[in-house]
């Protein structure tokens, strides 16, 4: 998806500049050197986002028949309910919005209270702000909202969850790679009365930056895997998760999938062309199936979470949304969770799904850092039994960041070119980007919420 827009992209660029030279061979050459920087500067502000829908479609989240809705209307910039609120601690607010003609070029967002929740430039359609955290506002008729760039319509609906507190429940974590079990639940482990986590991969791809040490492709993605190996059992310390409790189980990026389909076969590291999971895994608190034979396939990873389910006995298990995030390792730990547990004579009774990428949107959630979480886009029905989207206070979100600037994939600066685009769209569309790191996820992670899809495992 994102080469066709590439692409695309590519072709109407080159169309446009053609255009201006032919204006300038028509009408005044002086107009050549004026208009291509101007073309260049829309571009930058306006046209980089990676969206792949239309700005204008609903929102479509479907909520369980036992989910509470209310009637609300927003009157003098205030949220008025038809009844006293339902009992619940998520709360989300679905109401339809429309951009203004300054929303087309500067972010339109929606003021909530101390809160800021944003959309996309010229967005329209149904769309869901998150509550959480503003009940007793809420209930004495205080929450203010209220538009910059966009109309928020009168009439809403607001669907409250009531989900026990799963921090006090036994947690498992799934983390693909090391900084996914931070990035989504961060606030929730840190807070948990029993969490373990467990990594699946090394992280060991996309290791071109090692090279400036002196060493091959191969040691490059070598040491980067040692590195986020590394990441995967230390850093959930500062979060109060103890290494005796963390796994790294070592096997390899972007084959996980392969694994699950032929799960007999060996699948090295196509980076770095190992093909034993056991280096990385010496320091794990005690032997897992695959340590037999180190081999990477999918029969020692289902043993190995089989194994882990019976030994922890989780109750709920944090794991990605295989509908929402299409990272292909991620839509794979989803699937060897669900193998692992028909398999094991342990059965968790919740998953908490989360999403650090998206299909179609590579800014959510939008807006600064600090603020709360929107829904994320969905064009197709997404179904869940309910949400859960516990609330981080200003303390934990920089407990959050620094647990993030830990991260050996995170740090660094970004290319001049993503430089130049932030100062564009500071200048031009109001961005602002936060002082605790240059990678897009200190923005798009460090939020006042978490966000949890959730679902009951189906034996």
């Amino acid at each position: 998806m994102l080469k066709r827009h590439r692409r695309n992209k590519r072709l109407l660029l080159a169309i446009a500049m053609l255009m201006i030279v032919l204006l300038g061979a028509l009408l005044a050459w002086w107009l050549v050197p004026l208009l291509l920087p101007l073309l260049w500067l829309a571009h930058e502000a306006w046209f980089s986002d990676h969206l792949f829908y239309s700005r204008e479609e609903d929102y479509l989240h479907a909520f369980s028949a036992g989910t509470a809705r209310q009637k609300a209307t927003i009157a003098n910039d205030r949220l008025q309910l038809s009844e006293p609120l339902a009992a619940g601690e998520t709360l989300i607010l679905e109401i339809r919005l429309r951009a203004t003609w300054l929303g087309r070029w500067r972010d339109p967002h929606v003021l909530v209270g101390d809160d800021r929740q944003d959309f996309e430039l010229g967005a329209r359609g149904r769309r869901y702000l998150n509550l959480s955290g503003q009940a007793t506002a809420i209930a004495d008729g205080g929450l203010t909202i209220r538009g910059r760039h966009c109309r928020l319509s009168h009439e809403a609906t607001l669907h409250v969850f009531d989900n026990p507190d799963f921090r006090q429940r036994r947690l498992m974590i799934l983390a693909p790679h090391a900084d996914d079990a931070e990035l989504a639940a961060f606030g929730v482990y840190s807070e948990a009365s029993e969490a373990v986590i467990v990594t699946l991969t090394q992280g060991e791809v996309e290791a071109g930056g090692y090279r400036r040490f002196g060493l091959d492709a191969a040691a490059a993605a070598r040491l980067k895997g040692r590195l986020r190996a590394w990441d995967s059992r230390a850093i959930p310390l500062w979060g109060g998760v103890p290494q005796s409790r963390c796994f790294q189980l070592g096997y390899f990026c972007m084959q996980l999938a392969s694994m699950l389909a032929k799960p007999g076969q060996t699948f090295p590291s196509r980076a770095s062309a190992d093909s034993d999971i056991r280096p990385v895994r010496v320091h794990n608190p005690f032997s897992l199936p695959g340590d037999v034979d180190g081999l990477p396939n999918g029969a020692n990873l289902l043993g190995d979470l089989v194994a882990l389910l019976e030994h922890f006995r989780p109750e709920v298990v944090i794991v990605p949304h295989p509908e929402l995030d299409p990272h292909p390792d991620h839509v794979a730990t989803a699937e060897a969770l669900q193998s692992a547990a028909r398999q094991s004579s342990w059965k968790p009774e919740i998953a908490l799904l989360y999403a650090n990428h998206l299909h179609d949107n590579d800014r959510w959630p939008l807006g600064p850092a600090g603020h709360g979480v929107a829904l994320p886009p969905a064009l197709a029905y997404v179904a869940s039994d309910g949400l859960w989207s516990p609330w981080l206070s200003a303390e934990k979100q920089l407990d959050k960041a620094m647990a993030l600037a830990m991260q050996h994939d995170l740090q660094g600066r970004q290319s001049v070119k993503r430089r130049l685009r932030r100062l564009v769209q500071r200048a031009l569309v109001g961005r602002r980007w936060p002082v605790t790191g240059d990678n897009p996820f200190f923005r798009k992670a460090i939020r006042r919420h978490e966000i949890f899809w959730v679902r009951r495992f189906q034996h």
